[in-house]
């Protein structure tokens, strides 16, 4: 069982990892270019912030999914718990491609409201379920709240 588990963490890491380095692969070649003009708030974080927390969300992401898969028996409360949190994971991979790719802020805007409703369903889901891993996803929920008035800042300057 110990493997198992091992292996559904390594899993649900990796994923959430992936989904981080393909959004990357569209965000990096944007950064000092289409982004760099445009205009900004004097709150935005540096440029260099932005993988850290990343990584570090994704990882706590992982750790919720992972307590969800192996700590709960198959139940319609975990399978929405986990199709909530797979929805907002499809949300969080389509905002990169969206706002850096076809640099379209306000579509991207329209999925980051989707995404932080998608999160903010994933927590209360999860609550019903397991505690930890709805305060793991707390920090993700702060973070995508200040990343939802950044886009919406830099719409209304642009």
């Amino acid at each position: 069982m110990k493997t198992l588990s091992f292996f559904r963490l390594v899993l649900a890491v990796g994923l959430c990892l992936a989904v981080g380095a393909v959004g990357s692969l569209v965000t990096a070649p944007k950064i000092p270019t289409w982004y760099a003009a445009l205009a900004k708030p004097a709150w935005t974080p540096p440029d260099a912030l932005f993988p850290i927390v990343w990584t570090t969300l994704y990882v706590l992401m992982a750790v919720a999914l992972w307590r969800l898969w192996q700590l709960h028996g198959p139940s319609p409360r975990r399978r929405a718990a986990i199709g909530l949190w797979f929805l907002q994971l499809a949300l969080n991979a389509l905002w990169s491609p969206v706002f850096f790719g076809l640099e379209a802020v306000g579509a991207a805007f329209l999925v980051i409201l989707a995404l932080w409703l998608a999160i903010a369903a994933t927590i209360a889901a999860c609550a019903r379920i397991d505690r930890m891993a709805a305060w793991l996803l707390a920090p993700y929920l702060l973070w995508v709240s200040y990343a939802t008035a950044l886009n919406a800042a830099i719409l209304a300057l642009n």
